[in-house]
């Protein structure tokens, strides 16, 4: 399996940063510095991984970003030896005498756990609760005891020894989400959990209008209509449209010319193209889909 490996030049401005996130973020890296990871766990759409990036740039040490899945194992954290290479040196020195050396040796290539941790990079474990919990019981070696084991890896070092500056911080979904593996408690007794939940109305209005530069009143009627939307949700794994839709609506509003009003028909039908299908998945009713969209342009008609 090919695994994405990128070294990350963030821009901070990606997260718009208020007193209350500042703060967040402030003590998120007090803790980083102490030596202990940070888990940033939350419903999807609530910023987290923005969150992480942001306080892993504060370390001002490069940043791996790596993203948890169920195929996840120790060949793509560790590494693997990749192949093989051949070297063939033939003496003709004497021209009776015909002599080959030829020297095979497979080539060892560090997986992104093992490159971040030897280098003292920052780490980003994106929502490590999709990958197996076994594949994941590596990091209680590292976290406890400062090292990483090469177990079934062939090489002939035991474990190689965590660079001093290395760091992790981790994201994760709520247990209930779908493809999400619970975590051993081991591991969870190592991290300090902070809960990342959605922005109050005022400041998911206010996220949308610096990112898309909207008018403010356009800003709060999308959020608002995503929020109140969000609200109808009535199944336990699934929390609806989150700030994304909001910024998604008001991107191609805006790009479209399309008026933010609830009788404009245009409006009515990006909504629905945009959130129909995540309000139904939602929805406990025979029906999901026409009452997710009656639901939308109910919403609609309050703007």
């Amino acid at each position: 399996m090919t695994v994405l490996k990128e070294k990350i030049n963030h821009d901070s401005k990606a997260l718009i940063q208020d007193a209350k996130t500042k703060d967040l973020l402030s003590r998120s890296l007090r803790y980083l510095k102490a030596g202990y990871p940070v888990h940033f766990t939350g419903p999807a759409g609530a910023g987290k991984t923005s969150l992480a990036l942001a306080l892993a740039k504060k370390r001002k040490r490069p940043v791996m970003l790596m993203h948890g899945n169920h195929e996840l194992n120790n060949k793509d954290l560790i590494g693997d030896f990749t192949g093989y290479t051949s070297q063939k040196v033939v003496d003709q020195y004497v021209r009776s005498v015909y002599k080959k050396d030829e020297n095979v040796t497979e080539t060892w290539r560090d997986g992104r756990l093992l490159e971040a941790a030897k280098n003292g990079y920052t780490l980003v474990y994106d929502e490590f609760t999709r990958s197996l919990p076994t594949t994941n019981n590596i990091f209680l070696s590292i976290l406890e005891e400062g090292v990483i084991p090469l177990y079934g890896s062939k090489l002939t070092e035991p474990f190689v020894r965590v660079h001093p500056d290395f760091s992790v911080v981790f994201t994760s979904n709520p247990s209930e989400y779908a493809g999400v593996y619970e975590t051993q408690d081991a591991l969870l007794d190592r991290l300090i959990t902070i809960s990342v939940d959605y922005q109050d109305l005022d400041r998911e209005a206010d996220i949308v209008s610096e990112k898309i530069g909207v008018e403010e009143s356009e800003a709060k009627a999308i959020t608002t209509l995503v929020a109140n939307l969000r609200k109808q949700c009535t199944k336990a794994d699934s929390n609806g449209p989150s700030l994304r839709s909001s910024l998604m609506i008001a991107r191609l509003s805006s790009k479209e010319a399309i008026p933010v009003e609830g009788e404009d028909k245009e409006f009515q039908q990006l909504c629905i193209d945009l959130l129909s299908h995540t309000v139904s998945r939602c929805l406990e009713t025979e029906h999901p889909l026409e009452e997710a969209e009656k639901l939308i342009l109910s919403e609609c008609s309050h703007i």
